[in-house]
């Protein structure tokens, strides 16, 4: 009995950290997708400018946006964010913190039934305003579609006023798009389940009081490669 007892005990004690681990796993591997979702994107010819990159200020990654159910006319998606650490954006990228998408009907204009957003914010401003409760771009943020290649030398004072830049990727084709009428917030029970409290997003992106979690590496990584330095002229872009 005594021995059984025993067993029992042991086999209660090795399931908790599973039991455990799998509520986070959800969030772990939108972290690990929005790296491999970046990464995929900015090994695309025709990206994202490197000039806007070394500019943004945060870079928000939401994967597979899907339309919402018929009738309803929207779209929903998770995701994360993360900025370039200290005062002014001039350190490195640092801890992500988790955000949703909700609202809008841009991906009936791209027809795909699953779309990939990339979106750089380009001054304090808009980072700002996103760490708030809640944020509808096009009204409360400026939010254009984002410009590739060569486009981006053609007006690169107008995109930079404004505070948001937007990419998509659809059945493998990148491109700018507008998310105007779309509201972006921070995802605090996703932010709860990845560092283990509830938090305020505004603690972990911008005051830099959390470490990079695991699965948030290679994105962070991806990003720190790819725009290791602030190139914005930080007295024009506040």
């Amino acid at each position: 009995m005594r021995k059984t007892l025993s067993m029992l005990v042991a086999l209660a004690l090795t399931a908790l950290p599973f039991a455990y681990g799998k509520a986070d796993t959800k969030e772990e591997e939108r972290l690990q997708t929005c790296g491999a979702v970046l990464e995929d994107i900015l090994n695309v010819p025709d990206d994202i400018p490197t000039d806007l990159m070394d500019k943004a200020e945060c870079i928000i990654v939401i994967p597979s946006v899907i339309k919402a159910a018929i009738g309803i006319g929207g779209s929903y998606g998770r995701g994360a964010m993360t900025c370039r650490s200290g005062a002014n954006f001039t350190g490195p990228w640092g801890a992500p913190t988790m955000i949703a998408l909700e609202g809008g009907s841009f991906g009936l204009q791209l027809g795909g039934e699953a779309t990939d957003l990339v979106l750089l914010v380009m001054n304090e401003r808009g980072a700002d305003s996103i760490l708030r409760s809640g944020v509808k771009l096009g009204a409360e943020v400026s939010a254009v579609a984002g410009p590739k290649g060569r486009e981006a030398q053609a007006a690169t004072d107008a995109f930079l006023r404004a505070e948001i830049l937007s990419y998509s990727r659809s059945r493998g084709l990148f491109a700018g798009v507008s998310l105007a009428g779309t509201t972006l917030r921070s995802d605090d029970d996703a932010n709860e389940r990845i560092y283990g409290r509830r938090i305020s997003p505004r603690d972990i992106v911008l005051e830099s009081k959390f470490a990079v979690p695991p699965a948030g590496s290679h994105f962070v990584r991806v990003l720190q490669k790819s725009a290791p330095r602030n190139e914005s002229d930080q007295a024009s872009v506040k």
